[in-house]
């Protein structure tokens, strides 16, 4: 129904799409409900076959098991060398990418240069390019650089493959700033630098979080760049996952792998469960318009 222009829903409209909601999240939360469950119950319980069911036996000793004296491949590590690798790797690829993607929207959205339009529209088509056609280039480029196989390896491929993306959001949202601001800058003997550091920098609160939400939440979940490139002592966290659920002992540890698997989704859930608010206030201030 429409009255003064606004569009007005029923009560029986509003409690259909909350329950479509409940619903849908319902189904989604059921995976996580099942492995939260499964990761703190004797194997004797899950081989019973009731895998929706509480625990009747609660224990965290399979959490510590996967943590720190898992079997990872040939290593009985655990995660927690991997769980530090994904850190490094993660914070300088987050903080680097953001940095250049927000000079590069400043660049090619408020600063005077020859064709932006082409330049703007060749970074964008490298967030299209798929994973698996850069392997080969960028495995020969680590290689002349010296840092295949390592963290290092990792921070620079996710850098370069996240410019794209970050230069995508901050190109737009600052194209929304009125250019008057940056002429009157100009005015006043403010440079490139002044003017990125002093005015445009502290209006970007709301593209700097979508950037680093979304760029963390990337780099952390990867897996093919981190199984490439990783090395046998850079591995990240997916890739040491499923070394974890695929190493044998003898025995298949369900609730040691499903601890596991929790770990490693843990990150990113605090991440939306905390600033995903955040996250959809940058994008609907125009971060992805245009």
């Amino acid at each position: 129904m429409t009255i003064g222009g606004t569009v007005r829903m029923s009560r029986t409209g509003k409690a259909f799409i909350v329950v479509l909601m409940v619903l849908f999240a319902i189904y989604f939360l059921i995976p996580v409900y099942v492995m939260l469950v499964n990761s703190v119950k004797p194997l004797a319980e899950i081989r019973a076959g009731n895998m929706m069911a509480l625990p009747a036996t609660f224990s965290l000793d399979y959490w510590a098991r996967a943590w720190a004296t898992a079997q990872i491949g040939v290593q009985p590590t655990g995660l927690r060398p991997y769980f530090i690798n994904s850190i490094v790797m993660v914070v300088p690829s987050v903080i680097l990418s953001t940095l250049i993607g927000a000079l590069a929207g400043f660049v090619l959205s408020q600063w005077p240069v020859k064709h932006s339009k082409l330049i703007f529209g060749l970074i964008l088509f490298g967030a299209f390019i798929p994973f698996q056609t850069v392997l080969i280039p960028m495995a020969r480029i680590l290689g002349m650089l010296r840092i295949s196989g390592t963290t290092r390896g990792l921070v620079l491929v996710h850098t370069v493959y996240g410019v794209a993306f970050t230069t995508l959001f901050f190109r737009n949202s600052y194209a929304g700033i009125p250019h008057e601001l940056v002429q009157s800058a100009q005015v006043d003997g403010a440079h490139f630098w002044k003017i990125l550091t002093h005015v445009i920098l502290p209006n970007s609160a709301a593209v700097m979080t979508v950037s680093v939400i979304w760029q963390t939440t990337n780099i952390w979940n990867d897996f093919l760049f981190g199984a490439s490139f990783g090395g046998s002592r850079g591995q990240p966290m997916q890739v040491a996952l499923n070394n974890l659920v695929s190493s044998s002992t003898g025995v298949l540890e369900y609730n040691v792998h499903f601890a596991g698997a929790m770990m490693a989704a843990l990150p990113t859930l605090i991440i939306y469960l905390v600033s995903g608010r955040y996250f959809v206030r940058g994008l609907m201030s125009g971060s992805v318009k245009g």
